[in-house]
């Protein structure tokens, strides 16, 4: 027989808690002192839904390729890539549902890291420069 995996009927009364003499806490909190429960269930239909953005956007990746727009392409990919990493923290990692602080940390940082390296791959001048050979000389076969 099948078990019920549906998220959105779990009984929570079936899932172990852990004792006291067994429960891991941060260090300078004592082990009788309230902390909040960081429980929460994923409905299956919401990670299937971000699977699918997932694969849409690395098809919208593969096609930006063929989308003639010069040193564009490169900040199109990096718009796509960090949106892509956004969806991932934030709901396969569980950020979405953590402090919104640390959400707008990771995404902010993913942008800037997108930023850096958006800068560093146009910035062609230096390596163009020794691929083509200068007026009048032939370049070796």
């Amino acid at each position: 027989m099948m078990e019920n995996r549906d998220p959105d009927n779990i009984d929570h009364s079936q899932v172990p808690q852990a004792s006291s003499t067994t429960e891991l806490r941060a260090p300078g909190i004592a082990a009788d002192e309230p902390h909040d429960e960081h429980i929460h269930v994923v409905p299956m239909s919401l990670l299937v839904g971000i699977f699918v953005a997932l694969l849409v956007l690395t098809v919208v990746t593969v096609l930006a390729i063929y989308i003639e727009a010069g040193d564009l392409n490169v900040w199109i990919a990096l718009a796509i890539a960090v949106v892509k990493a956004a969806l991932v923290a934030l709901y396969f990692m569980h950020l979405r549902w953590d402090s919104m602080f640390n959400g707008m940390v990771l995404i902010a940082s993913l942008l800037f890291v997108a930023i850096f390296i958006g800068f560093a791959i146009t910035d062609s001048t230096e390596y163009r420069r020794n691929l083509t050979p200068p007026p009048g000389v032939q370049a070796p076969q």
